[in-house]
């Protein structure tokens, strides 16, 4: 039997886990969520989590920052595969978990901490010594894309513009003013 959780990767609590018990859970800021994250950068409604087919399929609510798995933009349903990296804007990450359960056991175990977890070896006391740190994941920078319409438009103006004061200094430099403009009085 499998149960899911997210792990907050980075956020306002990192370490944090979100057991994902339900046929269907959201994701926001609301504290009525399934997933309650306090952040400015999580919409009150985020995201939906629905669970189909033994899956949990991911769809963003129409939130201002955005929902991401790994690194692509949601623009409809996506289903998650453990060790997915889910992005609620640009700062929350949460990492999606598969955990492995055994009823009879104590303790739950995710699959990846199974993976790459090194055999424990016990010395002649009996002490096993802790198993060494998880490194923590830091997700990709993310770069800023600029808006360069802004910047074209804003040099098309100042090159029409000097374009202008250039003709008009060299019309009144070479006393051309009756030939481009007959109508100006005093012109013959």
């Amino acid at each position: 039997m499998a149960q899911f959780q997210f792990v907050m990767r980075s956020g306002p609590t990192p370490g944090v886990t979100f057991p994902l018990d339900g046929d269907q859970l959201t994701i926001g800021r609301d504290s009525t969520n399934g997933v309650a994250i306090n952040d400015a950068e999580v919409s009150r409604k985020h995201a939906r989590l629905m669970f189909q087919g033994g899956k949990y399929v991911l769809e963003d609510l129409g939130s201002t920052n955005g929902t991401f798995v790994n690194g692509q933009r949601l623009a409809g349903p996506v289903v998650l595969k453990p060790g997915d990296v889910i992005s609620l804007g640009e700062q929350i990450v949460l990492m999606y978990d598969a955990i492995a359960t055994d009823p009879g056991a104590t303790v739950a175990v995710s699959r990846k901490a199974m993976q790459s977890a090194p055999p424990v070896q016990s010395t002649s006391t009996g002490y096993a010594p802790p198993p060494p740190a998880v490194s923590s994941y830091a997700p990709p920078p993310v770069a800023k894309k600029t808006n360069m319409v802004p910047i074209f438009i804003a040099v098309g103006v100042l090159l029409f513009i000097c374009v202008c004061a250039g003709f008009f200094w060299w019309v009144d430099a070479t006393y051309r003013w009756c030939v481009f403009f007959p109508f100006i009085a005093g012109c013959p």
